[in-house]
Order: structure tokens, then sequence, then C-alpha cells
């Protein structure tokens, strides 16, 4: 499980735009949103640095990573 504090991250439309985000590294990540803490938990197989740049590049850097 990999956590990211996505300080952008605040409506339905930044969370359809972050799932698309992962879903187009791997499609079968399962994502948990805590959009009042804006924080996700993502289960992959895809590693926690490939996720951090995509999210930048979409415009959702992650404040910090946790593996968990």
């Amino acid at each position: 499980m990999i956590e990211f504090h996505l300080p952008d991250m605040s409506c339905g439309h930044c969370v359809a735009a972050i799932t698309a985000v992962v879903h187009e590294l791997d499609a079968q990540a399962q994502i948990e949103f805590d959009r009042e803490a804006r924080r996700i938990q993502v289960r992959t197989g895809v590693s926690a640095q490939m996720l951090a740049e995509a999210l930048t590049e979409a415009g959702y850097p992650p404040a910090g990573t946790d593996a968990a």
C-alpha cells in the first residue's frame, strides 16, 4: 500500500483525474480517497516513485510518500 498526501486534491473532479492517472499506470490498482485529509492510498504493483511522477505531471504533486 502506498499513501500520498495531495494538498491540491479538493473535489470530485480531482478524484476523477487522480483515478485516471493511477489507472493509466495500473488498470487494476485499488485507490482509497480521503478528500477531507487530502490523502490517497493506492494498492498497486507500480512503484511509489512512478506514481508520484505521474501525479505531479497531472498537477497533483504529493507532499510526501509513505509505503506501508
